[in-house]
């Protein structure tokens, strides 16, 4: 049986840039939807884990260094901040473009429709099911998908995290989407990495609050506003009280980051 450490064969596209302590894929968005739907769509493979880092994650792993090298163990790891992309400029290699949970979400329901792949989300208000499939079958006519609305209360090693993992092990759904917040959502897929064998779940993303604007719960931010990196603005003024305190407080921390970052990605380049 494949172990967790079985890899398929990564897609010479994929490259990897070392940044901030993370082996960030550097690779366009369009490379890397086609390569997870390849993996999604196989099943001879241990589950893949996807993780999707903008600056408030970067800024909390800081912060935890144990939970980091967890982190750091996900098979795909992509930047979703645009300070990210910019940030990697000073290493060796540069990230060409943002590959975000939200755009994976939609690009991978669709190619799951094309390819006739069914899907599992971990997610939403509690008891919103019903709500949520009838909101999917209008979004993604054909879309197989199943859906688990947990509490708030919900934690890798609860109740709750083990009734998902039993859920997903009887769907055996292609791809799981984990829309359940950093970092509870990471670690819930490290925790149950190991009891998805090849036929559970081949692809596992956790992509936050990807589903609410992919059904069209929130809006995001127009494409211009993505493209110069002003998302995170069009965020806080739509959920200021909710969001005011990650953009302020974290940035200044990012800050501090950013600087020791330049000065470890300096010592890379005298070294070589």
């Amino acid at each position: 049986m494949p172990s967790a450490n079985d890899h398929l064969p990564i897609d010479p596209a994929l490259q990897i840039s070392n940044l901030f302590g993370l082996d960030i894929r550097a690779c366009t968005f369009d490379e890397a939807t086609a390569h997870l739907l390849q993996v999604a769509s196989q099943r001879d493979h241990a589950s893949r884990i996807v993780v999707t880092p903008n600056v408030d994650h970067v800024v909390k792993l800081d912060s935890d260094p144990t939970f980091k090298a967890q982190y750091a163990e996900a098979d795909y790891i992509f930047a979703d901040g645009m300070p990210i992309i910019w940030a990697s400029k000073m290493a060796a290699i540069p990230l060409p473009e943002r590959v975000t949970g939200a755009d994976l979400f939609v690009s991978l329901c669709q190619g799951a429709i094309q390819r006739q792949l069914s899907i599992f989300v971990i997610g939403g208000q509690p008891g919103q099911e019903a709500a949520l499939l009838a909101s999917f079958a209008q979004t993604y006519p054909g879309l197989k998908v199943s859906i688990f609305c947990p509490s708030m209360q919900f934690s890798a090693d609860g109740e709750e995290g083990t009734e998902a993992m039993r859920l997903v092990q009887q769907a055996q759904p292609n791809i799981v989407f984990v829309c359940l917040g950093m970092p509870k959502q990471e670690r819930w897929c490290l925790r149950y990495r190991k009891e998805f064998t090849q036929n559970n779940a081949p692809l596992l993303l956790c992509v936050g609050a990807a589903m609410e604007f992919a059904l069209g719960q929130k809006k995001r931010a127009p494409l211009w506003m993505q493209k110069i990196g002003m998302e995170w603005f069009w965020r806080l003024a739509s959920e200021p009280r909710r969001l005011w305190q990650r953009y302020t407080t974290q940035g200044v921390k990012f800050i501090g980051v950013l600087q020791r970052e330049r000065q470890s990605q300096r010592a890379k380049r005298h070294s070589q």
